[in-house]
């Protein structure tokens, strides 16, 4: 059973430092354009002949917004121009033909994500075509057994359209508020209004989706702990099954648009920990349970489910419930996990275009793991997941005595030891309460590519 989480914030400030999210390993950093066509064309033949084949997973990426989010720092283009989503949705429906044609046509396609960018700024139409191509491409699995979610944007849609989702077989949504105060919104150029939240909410559960879910940002600029003290009521009010509260990493040096936030309205380090904390207490007394990194669910969420069976899975779109998939990503930026390798596709939409039209798939770069690799992502993933690496397991997995592999590792635990964050004994690591908003840096000490130089590129931790 995972401990449950304590804030102590010396530790908090002491561990904040820049580290991978872990939704792979090796990290992205690590891919390359070495890895070409035919190692992934290869990645899908091993997968087809495994003894049992995995059930396969979909994310496709919906570039487009209408407007611009200033804190956004997601692969984005922002056009009022709709008729480019015609576009894209035609060459999208070349690379689902392109793609299905290299997997067994028995395997289920048990799980759907679509993200962006903003998916709904396809219309009703436009995606009930979408998802037409895909039953016309994969064995879709039909039962309401399947994860097929959306994230919306609450400012692109109807409540009539909620339903129409439910009816393309979306069974979880996720809804996009970051935050509802209105100089907070001004700040970032994103005005929503509580009523449109609360009405597609509402329509949600009429229609009878299985799973809904709230996003929140903390550190964005003006916040303040009474302010976001409002908008937490506001959300545990609506009783989202989950919640996701992301911390806001500005770095406009790297992100365009984030220079057009005015720096002197960006809270201090101090208050945005303050923002943390405020909102782990609220959300926990509110009866939520933290599940990990980011994530909040209500007891009896499947999510809060799996954490306490120990069966929850992490993925590029985060944590799941889902068994282990080969992950197929579609779209512009899409990544994929087939097999033992990753792969992504080209960046630039006209790149994208250029790739199909020559009839090739758009991957870009990607990459296989070794068998130290898999290793270490199964040891991070049972840190991320579970809260605990048993040792006899993994060495039964992998033919290993775990104290003389990871004796390096281990010692980089030696301070993490000594605050309470974690703590080894003779069968397990185990993360302790005040370490679950760490176990990033836990993990990072498992990780062979985190040289000094790439931290950088990453978010920091908490």
């Amino acid at each position: 059973m995972i401990q449950p989480v304590s804030f102590n914030r010396t530790l908090v400030e002491k561990y904040d430092r820049p580290g991978p999210r872990y939704t792979s390993y090796p990290t992205a950093p690590q891919f390359h354009q070495a890895f070409a066509m035919d190692d992934y064309r290869a990645a899908t033949k091993q997968s087809n002949q495994a003894a049992t084949p995995k059930p396969l997973s979909v994310y496709i990426h919906i570039p487009f917004c209408k407007s611009l989010c200033y804190y956004c720092a997601c692969n984005k283009i922002i056009t009022q121009k709709t008729h480019r989503a015609v576009e894209y949705l035609a060459y999208l429906k070349r690379e689902i033909a392109l793609q299905a044609a290299l997997f067994d046509g028995t395997r289920k396609l048990t799980q759907l994500h679509l993200g962006g960018g903003t998916p709904t700024y396809l219309t009703g139409e436009q995606l009930a075509e979408l998802m037409a191509a895909l039953h016309a491409a994969f064995n879709l699995d039909d039962s309401d057994a399947h994860e097929f979610s959306i994230e919306v944007d609450p400012r692109t849609v109807s409540t009539g359209q909620i339903h129409q989702l439910r009816d393309l077989g979306f069974n979880r949504l996720s809804f996009g508020v970051q935050d509802f105060d209105a100089a907070v919104q001004a700040a970032v150029n994103r005005l929503q209004s509580e009523e449109q939240t609360r009405e597609l909410v509402a329509a949600a559960r009429r229609a009878g989706f299985k799973s809904v879910s709230v996003d929140l940002i903390y550190g964005l600029p003006l916040q303040t702990g009474a302010s976001f003290a409002v908008t937490l009521d506001k959300i545990i009010d609506l009783r989202p099954d989950r919640i996701a509260a992301y911390s806001y990493a500005h770095l406009p040096e790297l992100v365009r648009a984030q220079r057009l936030i005015r720096r002197e309205d960006m809270p201090p380090p101090k208050r945005k920990l303050e923002l943390l904390e405020l909102t782990i207490e609220r959300l926990t007394a509110a009866g939520y349970v933290y599940i990990g990194m980011d994530h909040f669910a209500l007891p009896d969420d499947e999510l809060s489910l799996a954490r306490e069976q120990g069966t929850l899975q992490r993925n590029f779109q985060g944590y799941s419930t889902h068994a282990d998939c080969d992950l197929i990503g579609l779209g512009v930026s899409s990544i994929g996990k087939v097999g033992d390798s990753y792969s992504q596709n080209v960046k630039e939409l006209s790149q994208y275009y250029a790739r199909l039209d020559e009839g090739l798939l758009p991957v870009q770069r990607g990459y296989r793991l070794s068998a130290d690799d898999r290793l270490r992502r199964e040891v991070i993933s049972d840190l991320m997941c579970h809260g605990r690496v048993d040792f006899a397991r993994i060495e039964a997995s992998h033919g290993i005595v775990f104290g003389q592999y990871f004796a390096d590792a281990l010692m980089k635990l030696d301070e993490h030891i000594a605050d309470g964050l974690v703590a080894i004994c003779d069968e397990a690591l185990v993360l302790l309460p005040q370490g679950q908003l760490m176990m990033r840096t836990v993990a990072m000490a498992f990780d062979a590519y985190l040289g000094g130089d790439q931290r950088g590129r990453f978010s920091r931790t908490v």
